[in-house]
């Protein structure tokens, strides 16, 4: 497709709303609206059978959430890998010995530019959370892989980026055994 003009519609500091006039492959011209975010990192902290997990309130569907921490690559001079030992330390206090990395998701395809990278955590050691401001309402804590899934199954964990990071751990787990 083919892009023929562009305009934004809207932009702050974590995103850019956009509208492409598009060309399709038959001819035909379409809108399209998409959003550009910047990429993130996604960190599954493991020890042993136990995952760590952070609740926050995530205010578009007006609920608390438990998900694995991750944050956004802002500055795209920094290493994804980087981002993401500072993520783990600032949300859970943790520190990672071991930095594998999963897999790369999209998480909306269809209207978001960004990616996420995934990556597991292990030779965890516990230190105090280094939160932002925004984040002082967050809290975490250690689940059992049991637990995890049953949080996945029943509905508790919906953000779609833990239930991919979990499922790229479960098939890095099966390629390495």
């Amino acid at each position: 497709m083919d892009v023929l003009t562009s305009r934004e519609i809207y932009s702050n500091q974590w995103i850019t709303v956009r509208e492409d006039i598009i060309r399709r492959p038959d001819g035909e011209q379409a809108i399209y609206a998409l959003i550009e975010k910047s990429d993130f990192a996604i960190i599954v902290p493991q020890d042993g059978d136990r995952f760590h997990l952070v609740e926050q309130f995530r205010h578009p569907l007006r609920q608390r959430c438990w998900e694995f921490p991750g944050g956004a690559v802002a500055d795209k001079s920094l290493d994804p890998s980087e981002v993401a030992r500072q993520e783990l330390r600032e949300e859970t206090g943790l520190r990672a010995e071991h930095l594998t990395y999963l897999g790369r998701v999209a998480p909306a395809p269809a209207t978001s530019t960004h990616y996420g990278r995934i990556y597991l955590a292990t030779g965890l050691t516990e230190g105090p959370h280094e939160r932002e401001p925004s984040e002082q309402d967050m809290r975490a804590a250690w689940f059992s892989r049991a637990e995890l899934e049953a949080m996945i199954t029943e509905g508790v964990v919906v953000d779609a980026q833990t239930v991919a990071a979990y499922g790229l751990l479960l098939l890095h787990e099966r390629n390495n055994h």
